[in-house]
């Protein structure tokens, strides 16, 4: 069904369930983390796996964001058919064709600038195996105790980045972390401490240290100001944020500002079999589920359960045919479901679409 511009989404030209992108709430969610990091020094690399939509990215990047973040080279092959000129690919790299294909992007474009990820000598070498006449820069990534990937020690991190610079095919720029599996402000602090003694050992000109800056960039704007370094933040989520994990743990709960819930999922009421509960058309293939259930907009309704097709709500006074409203929790598994979703005013009309390329 295709989306009227102007029409209200209740108008009966869309089927639902139904996502919709609050444009009030997303505007103003690119406002504030462009000022937030234009006033603390630092510079974004939006994570583009939130949403990997063409529409989102290029606000972001009219906001003034330094290039996209990705998770995968497959990705970073989406986000170059956005017009990207700089990406940064926040891990790993081992597949093989997915390294041809930077390869061959930074031969034929001397503009495009590509980032990776290594954190093993192994790792460097298959980078360095596959590249072309450009050579791949590397982050090396510092982690830290039961985290993901990276280095677990400083000398471990010196050891690869000393073999990236004796390595023909790669080329280092810097250092990698990530801080968004820390419980505590005071772990984060710490690990910080180290990536900066890190960015201080490695010896490279203008050097990059990349963050991840999902939960914790007040701390990160903190602690990293004196920080001889360009200071990347990835954040992701904060551009549709949510009604769930991310408006519990948001750095804005502990400063001024707010980042607003931009995703929300229609859904009618299919049934009431028994009094006080209803089945709800909507299910783990149209709303996120893994980092909570969706959240009622209508008082008085409970999330029990979540199916494949169906929701099961505790709630009175319900009858088929109603639509319900949710907010989601994890806006990083709720993009994915959908191809095309209608980008709203406050009255529900539509004025725009927002396409992902998953």
């Amino acid at each position: 069904m295709q989306a009227v511009i102007g029409q209200s989404i209740f108008a009966g030209g869309l089927g639902f369930p139904l996502m919709v992108v609050r444009r009030d709430a997303l505007e103003h969610n690119v406002v504030t983390m462009a000022a937030f990091v234009r006033d603390h020094g630092l510079e974004l690399a939006p994570h583009a796996k939130t949403h990997m939509s063409a529409e989102i990215a290029a606000m972001q990047l009219a906001a003034g964001g330094w290039g996209l973040t990705v998770a995968m080279p497959r990705q970073a092959q989406a986000v170059r058919g956005f017009g990207v000129d700089r990406i940064m690919v926040a891990n790993q790299v081992v597949d093989p064709a997915g390294l041809d294909w930077a390869a061959g992007e930074l031969e034929r474009d001397p503009a495009f600038e590509f980032l990776t990820f290594a954190d093993s000598v192994t790792g460097v070498g298959i980078l360095a195996g596959h590249a072309g006449s450009r050579p791949f820069r590397v982050l090396v990534e510092l982690g830290h105790e039961g985290g993901r990937a990276g280095c677990r020690s400083l000398d471990e991190l010196l050891r690869v980045a000393a073999y990236v610079q004796e390595t023909p095919g790669v080329e280092l720029a810097g250092v990698a972390g990530y801080e968004g599996g820390l419980k505590s402000g005071d772990e984060v602090r710490k690990y910080l401490d180290s990536l900066q003694e890190a960015v201080e050992h490695v010896r490279v000109r203008n050097p990059i240290l990349s963050v991840g800056g999902s939960q914790w960039f007040d701390v990160i704007g903190r602690e990293l100001v004196a920080t001889q370094a360009k200071i990347l933040l990835r954040s992701g989520a904060y551009v549709t944020h949510d009604d769930g994990y991310y408006r519990e743990r948001t750095p804005f709960n502990r400063m001024e500002g707010e980042l607003r819930p931009a995703l929300e999922v229609w859904a009618h009421v299919l049934s009431t079999p028994e009094p006080g509960l209803a089945i709800v058309g909507m299910g783990k293939r149209d709303a996120p589920y893994d980092e909570g259930l969706p959240i009622p907009r209508r008082g008085g309704v409970t999330v029990v359960t979540m199916q494949d097709q169906h929701t099961i709500v505790r709630a009175d006074g319900l009858k088929p045919g109603d639509l319900l409203a949710f907010g989601i929790s994890h806006p990083c598994t709720a993009f994915d479901k959908w191809r095309v979703l209608p980008l709203v005013d406050r009255d529900y009309r539509v004025v725009g679409t927002i396409t992902t390329n998953f």
